[in-house]
């Protein structure tokens, strides 16, 4: 499928899709969640691919936030809609079964800062700008921002965010732990993909293994979470990629991860 507003690249097990909006800053409107929902969907069902990076296409935006210009003709109604999609295709990317890494390269206000968040973790350029602003127009974030902040940063720090609509520099959100890195400008993709690389290299069913007991243990107790490891470290132990790689450490060599799911 042909794509307007957004770019879908698969090379080597690694996916990059680019909000490709640069004369609105990337701005999210109906159509942008409608083709990532679509290339998210082609990114499930290709067991090839390990990785995703999502990025702005051009050096001024991630994304900027939602389209204004399209936000102020919506009703009540409408503007429920548009802010369920949104948390929907976000969700869509943290429940990938594969890592997600937000490559930040410029503003990411709002709907932006939502987007990374949706990710696994977020790498950003020197140049990059946080927040959910959304108070200064008189709104709330409506794509997961309020929970998946909070669940970053801490409640005393997302209120303060929210409250106030500051935005934050890339350092800033590296000391608040939003981002991981911070990357010269020039540099950001070649970080970037330097991970996605070496994750990929990774065996593909502990690789999805991981990110699952991760996600699913977020939001239960301790001993529940173990508990959910234990299963899956028990399963992991059958699998090609596990043969592979306890055979290469015993023969002294680099594994080859070829197993399948």
């Amino acid at each position: 499928m042909a794509f307007e507003n957004i770019i879908l690249e698969v090379d080597n097990h690694i996916a990059t899709i680019f909000f490709n909006r640069p004369k609105a800053l990337n701005a999210l409107n109906n159509a942008l969640f409608d083709e990532l929902n679509i290339a998210l969907d082609t990114i499930f069902n290709n067991t090839d691919i390990k990785v995703l990076i999502l990025t702005g296409a051009g050096d001024k935006a991630f994304v900027a936030g939602a389209d204004i210009a399209e936000l102020v003709k919506m009703n009540p109604l409408q503007g429920k809609y548009f802010s369920r999609k949104g948390q929907k295709v976000f969700s869509k990317i943290e429940d990938l079964p594969i890592p997600a890494i937000a490559a930040v390269n410029g503003f990411a206000l709002g709907g932006g800062s939502e987007a990374a968040l949706a990710c696994d973790f977020i790498y950003a350029s020197e140049k990059a700008l946080f927040g959910l602003p959304e108070i200064t127009l008189g709104l709330i974030p409506g794509f997961g921002g309020t929970q998946r902040l909070a669940r970053r940063v801490g409640i005393n720090r997302a209120k303060e965010m929210i409250f106030t609509g500051k935005t934050i520099t890339a350092r800033e959100a590296m000391e608040y732990g939003i981002v991981n890195k911070v990357s010269e400008p020039d540099k950001l993709m070649e970080d970037v993909l330097k991970t996605a690389k070496l994750i990929a290299s990774m065996g593909k069913v502990a690789l999805r293994s991981a990110k699952e007991v991760i996600q699913n243990g977020l939001n239960t107790d301790l001993e529940t979470g173990c508990r959910i490891e234990n299963d899956v470290f028990g399963l992991n132990m059958v699998s090609e990629d596990a043969k592979e790689g306890t055979s290469a450490f015993l023969e002294k060599r680099k594994p080859v991860f070829k197993g399948e799911l």
